[in-house]
């Protein structure tokens, strides 16, 4: 138990130390990541496409 205290102890010291971002950096980087996450769905999906074609020509 004690080792289960220590550690809640250590938890609570470093969630002291977060730095939590405000609602403008919040939205910055949400919009962000999630551009990047359709640009790559996107690419990945067009290469998909794109390769399924070639495939079938070739094949």
């Amino acid at each position: 138990m004690k080792k289960i205290r220590t550690f809640m102890i250590g938890v609570k010291k470093e969630m002291g130390k977060v730095r939590w971002p405000n609602k403008k950096e919040l939205t910055k980087y949400s919009i962000a990541t999630l551009s990047c996450i359709l640009f790559f769905g996107l690419f990945f999906t067009t290469a998909d496409i794109i390769l399924a074609f070639v495939n079938r020509m070739v094949g």
